[in-house]
């Protein structure tokens, strides 16, 4: 009943363990869901931007075959659509903190 009411629950990931599995062969697929200018002022360098109101209609740019890392500021906008993610099947994971908390590289 409590997935009915706050929808699915969300797994997350802290900045650090992020940042170690970005080096790794099967690493995440970064989904930035902030606005352009947010994403031009700093992102992962390995993130995709799709803002978080383009996301469900652009699923079909999101890969099945990896785990989905979504991102933003501060992690709410990310957990919304995460949670649009695993309502479609998706393997996600909320960045904690969002880019507030990143300590690793930017690039702009």
């Amino acid at each position: 009943m409590l997935e009915w009411l706050l929808g699915p629950r969300i797994d997350t990931i802290d900045g650090q363990e992020l940042a170690r599995r970005l080096k790794d062969s099967d690493a995440p697929y970064v989904l930035d869901v902030r606005l352009p200018g947010e994403f031009r002022q700093g992102h992962i360098p390995q993130a995709h931007l799709i803002p978080l109101g383009e996301v469900s209609r652009r699923l079909d740019e999101i890969p099945k075959d990896r785990t989905i890392v979504t991102v933003c500021r501060s992690g709410h906008r990310s957990a919304i659509a995460a949670q649009q993610l695993i309502r479609a099947g998706y393997d996600v994971k909320n960045l904690a903190g969002g880019m507030s908390m990143w300590r690793g590289a930017t690039t702009r």
